[in-house]
């Protein structure tokens, strides 16, 4: 029984209608959530609130039964590893913390009164659910191990942007703060701007006026085009690259593409 239920809460592959249809189940749950979240923000009929409500109650106890389902059958997933330990390496995986931050919050009206403010934008981190359907599309594992592979590039390029943003920020308060005290008053504003023309998205809401801080300026826009678009070409190089090593993969095999562990990310 153990093993039959593991095989149906893992994700499916071609010919195993029960875990397709509870991947089916479980990504439309996880859509009606997250839409129900924000038709909450709206003014709705008593109706469609309560409707909204049995839907979130519903999903509360699907997603539930399946986290706890996943912590009974881990000895299965890490066979390598004791009862126990098998259970403790589930349950700290990024996977397994998300489905766990994912319905906390709606148990904490249970435990503190439901009017706090504070407990209900807790509540919004049952948006976390979004990154479940990254368990179940074959796609965003695709896309999430792209990332992985590239993660030291895109790292290292974040930092390179981040340096340049802390040194624009301060080359354009010493520019413009003698010409304008109240919109660069310190490093601070000077980052605001360096972030907005970096990413060329220009709000206009401060602005240099000197010679020399519209060269900076001008000097740090023309870099943005650039630099910005460096994780972009490191992303494409990935997927490319992955592309064509699951091309090789499936034609030496002879048959469908590899799997992913949707856990790892190692190849199954």
């Amino acid at each position: 029984m153990k093993k039959y239920i593991f095989e149906i809460i893992q994700p499916g592959a071609e010919g195993q209608i029960a875990s397709r249809i509870f991947d089916a189940v479980i990504m439309s749950l996880i859509f009606l959530s997250v839409v129900s979240v924000f038709a909450m923000t709206f003014s709705l009929s008593d109706g469609v609130a309560g409707f909204l409500m049995r839907v979130e109650d519903g999903s509360l106890i699907v997603f539930s039964a399946e986290y706890l389902l996943r912590i009974w059958t881990a000895d299965l997933l890490y066979p390598d590893c004791g009862p126990v330990k098998s259970r403790l390496k589930y349950m700290i995986s990024g996977m397994a913390v998300i489905d766990l931050i994912s319905i906390l919050p709606c148990f904490l009206p249970m435990i503190f009164p439901a009017n706090l403010v504070s407990v209900r934008a807790f509540r919004l981190v049952r948006l976390l659910r979004i990154f479940k359907m990254n368990r179940y599309s074959d796609a965003l594992l695709s896309i999430r191990e792209v990332f992985r592979r590239k993660l030291h590039e895109i790292l290292a390029s974040i930092f390179v942007v981040f340096i340049l943003l802390v040194i624009a920020s301060l080359l354009i308060y010493y520019a413009e703060h003698d010409a304008q005290p109240e919109q660069f008053a310190n490093a601070f504003s000077g980052l605001w701007w360096a972030v907005a023309t970096l990413t060329t998205v220009g709000y206009g809401d401060i602005y240099p006026v000197t010679v020399m801080g519209r060269t900076i300026g001008a000097m740090i826009a023309i870099l943005g085009i650039g630099m910005v678009a460096v994780p972009t070409g490191i992303l494409s190089a990935g997927f490319v690259e992955f592309l064509e090593k699951k091309s090789r993969n499936s034609a030496e095999d002879g048959n469908e593409p590899p799997r992913y562990c949707p856990h790892c990310g190692k190849k199954l």
